[in-house]
Order: structure tokens, then C-alpha cells, then sequence
């Protein structure tokens, strides 16, 4: 199970994120509470053990934009959180070895996601970063052949059951492990993590 805490501001966050077992740490880049700038990110990334994977989050970025502070902040991988069209995003994992594609569960855009050339695709909610909750039973309707993460409205109470159910490749969690907007709190971190990881049936991996 693949488990990205997003949302990380600082040092501290980022590393107990790391010690606690996540596979990936993302640092958003678009309008937010938790926006970070590609130097101020970089001064984090450098004290990283190096194959931490590190993702930077944009939205409706021009791709030479975002390939630019992907190589400024030091990371490993982008995730694309806007409108990106499947040209923006061959042109991005061209220059970048990861890029996740993200769409809203309510997009029609949903629906040809697999025709877009990334290596992983994530159903968010309406609200990217609200922790708004959301009906994912809708997630299995969408028949995606890439590798698939969910993210919105989880938290360590309810990952479990939503894993068990939808059965992703990964998870992504911001505001559901928060103390308050871009603090973590390290008791939800740690059993968000846990619990994710301890919840995937065997066979799916």
C-alpha cells in the first residue's frame, strides 16, 4: 500500500511522515493554506534521506512551469491537481520520473483516464484539501488500469474500511492528519499510516 502525506510545510512533518513508514511526501504548490515555494521546499528535500519520493502539487500550471520548480525544489515527482490536458502531461513525465494525474470524483474528464500518459491516477473529492468526505462506492464505477490512489475526506478512523472497499493501489491524506492547516499531528499520522498499510487484503498486491 502505497501511502503519500501531503500537505508537509516543514522539516519535522516531512521526517516523521518518512520514520513513520510513508512511501511519499508532497508539498502543494498551488493556492492553499499549505503552499510552499519551490526554494523553500528545496531547504526541506536536501535534509530528506535521498529515495524519499517527494512530490510537488500543481494546478493549471504551464508544464515548463512545473518541470522548472519540480528541478528548483529537488523533487522526484509532480501531481497534476488542475486542467491538464494529456499533452501537458506527456510533456511533463517526459522531464519527470513520476507523475500522478488527479482528478475530482465528479469530472467527466474521469472517464478517459486511462488514456492519460502517467504513471499513477488519483480520485479526489470536490474540494481538494477540505477533508470533505465523499461516496466512494462511486470510485469502482470508473474502470481505471493505472495504478489508482484516492484521496479526500480520509482520515485514520475511516481508510481502512474505504481500502477495504475500493481497494486502491494507494492513499493520499492531507487535512485528516492535521493539528491545524500545515501542522501535522503526529497521533493521526502515525495511525493513518498504520492503519492504511495493515488494511489491504494480501492478494491485491
Amino acid at each position: 500500500m502505497f501511502v503519500k502525506i501531503c500537505g508537509i510545510t516543514n522539516e519535522t512533518d516531512a521526517l516523521l511522515a518518512i520514520a513513520l513508514g510513508a512511501d511519499a511526501i508532497g508539498f502543494v504548490f498551488a493556492p492553499s493554506p499549505r503552499q510552499m515555494r519551490p526554494k523553500a521546499v528545496a531547504d526541506i528535500v536536501k535534509r530528506l534521506p535521498e529515495d524519499t519520493m517527494t512530490i510537488g502539487v500543481f494546478r493549471n500550471i504551464p508544464s515548463e512551469q512545473v518541470i522548472e520548480d519540480v528541478y528548483t525544489a529537488g523533487l522526484k515527482g509532480a501531481q497534476l491537481h488542475g486542467r491538464e490536458t494529456k499533452q501537458d502531461c506527456k510533456e511533463i513525465a517526459s522531464s519527470v520520473s513520476f507523475v500522478i494525474k488527479a482528478f475530482s470524483f465528479d469530472m467527466p474528464q474521469l472517464s478517459e483516464a486511462n488514456d492519460y500518459p502517467v504513471h499513477a491516477i488519483m480520485i479526489d473529492g470536490v474540494s481538494p484539501g477540505s477533508g470533505e468526505v465523499y461516496d466512494y462506492d462511486r470510485v469502482g464505477s470508473f474502470p481505471i488500469s493505472s495504478r489508482l490512489i484516492l484521496a479526500g475526506g480520509l482520515n485514520a478512523d475511516n481508510v481502512a474500511d474505504v481500502v477495504k472497499k475500493v481497494q486502491p493501489w494507494g492513499v493520499d491524506v492531507s487535512s485528516g492528519v492535521e493539528e491545524k492547516p500545515g501542522i501535522k499531528d503526529p497521533r493521526k499520522l502515525r495511525l493513518f499510516i498504520k492503519n492504511a498499510k495493515e488494511s489491504l487484503d494480501k492478494k491485491t498486491h
